[in-house]
């Protein structure tokens, strides 16, 4: 099992650590943020494969701004998925 500690840009989290496993989510946890719709999303994710993520996640945008917590979980994984 490989983890990743990420450092978001753009968002009101700070951090994001990513656990996988063969291609899939095992856990995710967000420092910062909304915790509630972050604590929904983390349990939503948990388990699928890091394309089924990437593909319903990445590009979505929060207030205005080019990212989202989602969007950063994207990254996350991608970073995840770059060190398995």
């Amino acid at each position: 099992m490989k983890s990743v500690t990420y450092f978001t840009q753009g968002t009101c989290s700070r951090v994001i650590e990513v656990m996988g496993e063969n291609g899939h989510l095992v856990d995710v946890k967000f420092y910062g943020g909304c915790n509630g719709n972050l604590k929904g999303i983390s349990q939503l994710v948990k388990g699928k494969s890091y394309k089924e993520i990437i593909d319903t996640l990445n590009g979505i945008t929060c207030n205005g701004k080019p990212t989202s917590c989602p969007d950063q979980l994207c990254r996350a994984i991608e970073q995840l998925m770059a060190e398995e």
